[in-house]
């Protein structure tokens, strides 16, 4: 018997790309590729840099780990000055036709009219289509076209472009909502009304390996012997600034020093100090060593909607330190009871104190594991999620 087929639509894939949506993508693809019920299609862009979408990739299509990825060219680059006008006049004037706010869309990118062409003529071939994340292009032109097969995953939060009225539409008439938290599934409810559209919060499977490679990393890459790390998108919106600020600032008033080791890519500028230790994109193995060579997992964002990277972190065994802001970041950590939230410079400082005391250290860190290991098994959260698209299509 032939498998039914679905495709997820991300607007970026690869083990190249960072992101939290993106991850996720190829996180759930290759798993429900693997599991087998589904033959399972990925729908994406060219592009690994989010700043300008310039295309990277050259094959239109390619098997990546049992997942068919089907890429489309850009078709222009991402334009500031229509973003930022757009913006103004919806902020400052309340004006929100729907032909700004979608040339709003597509001056954020990544503008494929290729995509939106190939769900159109080729919907007929999938069961269903799983639209991730509400920002950008791909989800709202291309669900649109398909609503009648859109299962939803909007890794939604409070921020400001959430409040265009043209995601009432993608919001309202898609045939299925999956949440990541309860926290982002209240906060949608709330804003978009949206209670009748079938939904379930399943989160993400989160795969920690078991091998240990933290102490060969700290030699080849020269790591601190006390450290926190960040893993992710090093950007001042991600809080990435801050978080330097604040270990510096530490680290000025302490004898003991704390490193912080950064992975990720972005565009701030890394301030040149020896307890700052910049690793750049880093593969999983090496993430994961960093990982479980550090103190804690920081995640110091004000917004967030799920955060992998946290709970990765928190699986491998690791004390939290979060942003109280991050209503999702909070609601972790009074789950678990394995870390702090903090909102200022001196909760921080009193934090990182309890984390690196050693006792406490290892306290929350089998909490951390344990809160992670009971909610986010990947069995679990695979066998949700396709039982949820099978029961709605």
């Amino acid at each position: 018997m032939e498998k039914k087929r679905i495709a997820f639509v991300n607007q970026r894939y690869g083990e190249e790309v960072l992101g939290g949506s993106e991850t996720y993508t190829r996180k759930m693809a290759e798993a429900l590729a693997k599991e087998g019920t589904f033959d399972v299609d990925v729908l994406t862009s060219k592009a690994v840099d989010f700043v300008t979408w310039e295309d990277y990739f050259q094959n239109d299509t390619e098997v990546l780990n049992k997942v068919t990825v089907r890429r489309f060219s850009v078709k222009s680059k991402r334009n500031r000055l229509i973003q930022r006008s757009s913006q103004i006049l919806m902020h400052n004037f309340g004006l929100h036709p729907r032909e700004l706010e979608e040339k709003r869309l597509i001056a954020r990118g990544p503008y494929l009219p290729g995509m939106i062409d190939y769900i159109k003529e080729n919907k007929d071939k999938y069961e269903a289509f799983v639209f991730v994340t509400y920002m950008y292009y791909p989800a709202y032109f291309g669900a649109k076209e398909v609503y009648e097969k859109a299962f939803f995953v909007p890794t939604a939060h409070d921020e400001e472009p959430i409040y265009m009225n043209i995601f009432f539409d993608l919001f309202n008439k898609v045939k299925g909502i999956i949440y990541l938290t309860e926290e982002e599934k209240k906060f949608v409810n709330g804003h978009f009304q949206n209670e009748a559209v079938p939904s379930r919060v399943i989160g993400m499977g989160i795969e920690i390996p078991e091998e240990d490679k933290s102490e060969e990393l700290r030699e080849s890459k020269g790591l601190p012997e006390n450290y926190i790390i960040y893993c992710g998108r090093i950007e001042e919106s991600k809080g990435c600034k801050m978080l330097a600020d604040y270990i510096q600032k530490y680290n000025e008033e302490n004898d003991e020093k704390v490193g912080l080791v950064l992975t990720g890519r972005g565009n701030m500028r890394i301030p040149e100090d020896e307890n700052i230790k910049y690793l750049g994109f880093v593969s999983e193995e090496d993430k994961f060593a960093a990982m479980k060579g550090a103190k804690a997992i920081c995640l110091p964002s004000e917004f967030e909607s799920f955060s992998i990277t946290l709970l990765e972190g928190m699986g491998c065994g690791k004390p939290a330190l979060v942003n109280a802001k991050s209503e999702v970041l909070n609601a972790h950590m009074e789950k678990s009871q394995a870390g702090f939230a903090f909102n200022d410079y001196d909760e921080f400082k009193e934090s990182l104190k309890k984390i690196l005391d050693e006792k406490t250290n290892k306290e929350l860190g089998e909490k951390a594991a344990e809160y992670v290991n009971g909610t986010y098994s990947k069995e679990a959260v695979i066998k949700e999620f396709k039982n949820f698209i099978t029961e709605n299509i």
